[in-house]
């Protein structure tokens, strides 16, 4: 017989036995698929961030399948209406789902807040604020290397005059950009309504604070006394807002010295 043919004969016999070798593994060894999971995942925005509580998409489309949570409105990024398709999937009652959208609590602009040292390292907040807290004058305010802007999925962050702003029609409430801030300035405020928002974390006493930023907050209470709903408070030295008690009439804005309190009103698509 032709080497040759007897060559491709050989190769070709091989090949038909190992495609059947792989192809009785493949259905003795195959892992049953939960179509329901499927289906819920396939709904699901994909952004992995975590705000639903579960480490990811999967892991949340997963346990409602197996009926771990029966919560469908975990998915704020989706909004109500992932949080309806998830209900027909699952046959459970859709749950309301707040729009949301972050808000930086900073108003340390170079205007406002004059550098301390001239940074040269990486530009990156984490980094940066391993250096006496960053450079500028205040150690609590937003660095504005970035590391929010590079977080965000949905490139809804920019950096304005050195410090970070979130456009609130882009923000999809994910959380990314929360946990990635190294100050801890970053919140979620409800879409659609005016809320008053303290745009300082400086819990240092007045008068430093003074000499670090000229809109940061000094701790008079003086908003704590005209609010007349009790959402504003006053803790190291630094004011509060609690969103869920404030009605938006902005008393405390109009009372604060330094102005680093405003009403918000965060507006979507």
């Amino acid at each position: 017989m032709n080497p040759i043919l007897l060559a491709v004969i050989i190769v070709g016999a091989t090949g038909l036995i190992l495609g059947l070798g792989l192809a009785i593994a493949s259905i003795i060894m195959a892992v049953p698929v939960d179509e329901k999971e499927v289906a819920i995942r396939e709904e699901l925005p994909g952004a992995n961030c975590g705000a639903c509580g579960f480490s990811g998409c999967d892991a949340y489309a997963a346990a409602l399948s197996k009926g771990e949570t029966q919560k469908t409105n975990l998915c704020v990024p989706g909004g109500e209406d992932v949080s309806k398709k998830i209900a027909e999937i699952t046959g459970l009652e859709a749950g309301e789902v707040i729009p949301q959208a972050a808000v930086v609590l900073c108003r340390g602009s170079y205007g406002n807040c004059e550098p301390k040292l001239q940074y040269s390292g990486v530009k990156s907040c984490a980094m940066a604020q391993q250096l006496f807290g960053g450079p500028k004058s205040c150690s609590y305010g937003c660095i504005g290397f970035g590391d929010c802007v590079n977080a965000c999925p949905y490139e809804a962050i920019k950096i304005c005059d050195g410090v970070a702003r979130i456009d609130p029609t882009i923000c999809r409430a994910c959380g990314m950009c929360i946990s990635t801030c190294p100050k801890n300035l970053i919140e979620l405020m409800p879409l659609g309504v005016s809320k008053a928002a303290v745009l300082c974390k400086n819990i240092e006493k007045g008068a430093q604070t003074r000499k670090q930023c000229k809109t940061g907050c000094i701790g008079c209470m003086k908003c704590t006394k005209v609010c007349e709903y009790g959402a504003v408070t006053v803790e190291n030295n630094v004011a509060h807002v609690d969103y869920e008690k404030c009605v938006g009439c902005g008393k405390c804005g109009e009372a604060c010295p330094v102005k680093s309190i405003s009403l918000i009103n965060l507006k979507a698509k």
